[in-house]
């Protein structure tokens, strides 16, 4: 009998919203922008009085960052090329922890696939230094912050009729955090029930029923689950919130709100790519870019997203006074991971070669499922209650104005720890 391995990755969702209150303009030009193209540059950011896992001033976790961000690109062109008229929204860095947490179970050829997969290479960094790293990104995404919500974790769902190694139990345990639970699998509707259960309760209610079936042969599911709740530095002011279009191409228009602001915002544009980037501060250390490509560049800004592109970027940014017009919103998307990660050379993980004697002893031990799911919500929350009023003097000029009304890019960095957290291209805000 073939023993199933069900390995639901990483259970994602961004709930980006605005604080109910008007908050004066803060300058966060102290944070160095160059933590976002792939945490090679040195990380400068305020302690704001917290005490973080740093060991030395080059932390675990930034040292896999770089690997981890080229995989985020990586993934995203290939993603988006494989669903070119469908919205697209993932967690690269939890999709990276599930699959490194697995490749502790992994050997031979198996194991080096995944580790491969995920752009890292041993002859640079230690197997030991890439499960630390994500150890200490979980410590750090962990900590406590009343402005920022972000918090993962890990979960083994295990048949009772199956004996796991107690190595890897110990080992995810160490590195990844990760939850162990006795399962019936052969009580199909009382696992899914189980599972489901527990992504809802992590996820505060966004994500239900993640799975919908569950085989009775399958021996342990793997659960990585991300959620994130920020509040803008600048609220928008939901009275300023207006129906407007969307382009989603040349013959489909549709109608969505469109929340407003008139503020200082961080902006490049990019001549030679044809498109222009705004940067939205959160509360907290965590910034989202809205990438928005002209008419008909969407591809070729996806495919030159990268290291070098987002440092041109970061040192072109200025601060301008413009009027900012950002689709409201909620969409959800579902990645199967398998034919993805399987061109990127991870194919032994999902066929009859696969390696996976450090979880078990028993054979056959195979991934048959390896799925995404991620929310994404952009909204004003709520109104003004505190009545606050907040006055800025500028020029008698008009400011120009950024509408984004057509298929944009939009990326959430988390900056202590140097990573790029969520991805996501958005044809239909509707869909």
């Amino acid at each position: 009998m073939r023993v199933l391995f069900f390995l639901s990755v990483s259970v994602a969702l961004l709930y980006m919203v605005t604080s109910d209150h008007q908050e004066g303009h803060h300058d966060n030009d102290k944070h160095n922008h160059k933590d976002h193209a792939d945490g090679d540059h040195k990380h400068d950011y305020q302690d704001k009085g917290k005490h973080h896992h740093h060991h030395n001033e080059s932390t675990e976790c930034h040292k896999i960052a770089p690997g981890n961000n080229q995989f985020a690109y990586k993934l995203f062109r290939q993603v988006t090329a494989d669903h070119p008229s469908e919205n697209i929204f993932f967690s690269p860095v939890s999709i990276s922890t599930a699959f490194a947490m697995l490749s502790l179970g992994a050997r031979s050829q198996t194991h080096n696939q995944i580790i491969e997969g995920l752009n890292f290479n041993i002859s640079e960094i230690s197997e030991q230094e890439i499960h630390a790293g994500f150890q200490h990104l979980l410590e750090m995404l962990h900590e406590p912050d009343n402005e920022l919500q972000l918090n993962s974790g890990n979960a083994l769902f295990i048949s009772k009729e199956r004996k796991l190694l107690q190595k890897f139990l110990e080992d995810v345990k160490k590195f990844y955090e990760a939850e162990a639970f006795s399962t019936d699998f052969h009580n199909a509707e009382e696992a899914k029930s189980q599972i489901n259960s527990y992504v809802e309760k992590k996820t505060n209610g966004k994500i239900v029923d993640l799975i919908s079936s569950v085989n009775p042969d399958t021996a342990l599911i793997l659960i990585n689950y991300i959620y994130f709740r920020g509040k803008w530095e600048q609220p928008f002011d939901e009275k300023h919130t207006r129906e407007g279009d969307f382009h989603v191409d040349e013959k489909t228009v549709v109608k969505v709100p469109m929340m407003y602001r008139s503020s200082y915002y961080k902006v490049v544009h990019d001549r030679d790519l044809g498109c222009t980037v705004v940067e939205l501060l959160y509360k907290g250390n965590a910034s989202a870019w809205f990438i928005l490509p002209e008419e008909g560049k969407l591809n070729a800004v996806v495919e030159d997203l990268g290291k070098p592109t987002i440092i041109k970027w970061i040192k072109n940014f200025h601060r301008g006074y413009i009027e900012l017009r950002i689709p409201k919103f909620t969409i959800s998307t579902t990645l199967d991971l398998i034919p993805e990660l399987s061109k990127f050379g991870v194919t032994d993980l999902f066929s009859d070669k696969v390696d996976l004697s450090g979880i078990t002893e028993e054979e056959n031990l195979k991934v048959t499922k390896a799925v995404h799911k991620a929310i994404l919500s952009v909204d004003e929350s709520g109104t003004e209650a505190a009545g606050a009023t907040g006055v800025e003097i500028v020029s008698v000029m008009m400011p120009p104005s950024i509408t984004i009304d057509r298929p944009f890019i939009v990326s959430i960095y988390h900056k202590p720890t140097k990573s790029l957290t969520f991805i996501g291209k958005i044809v239909n805000p509707l869909k």
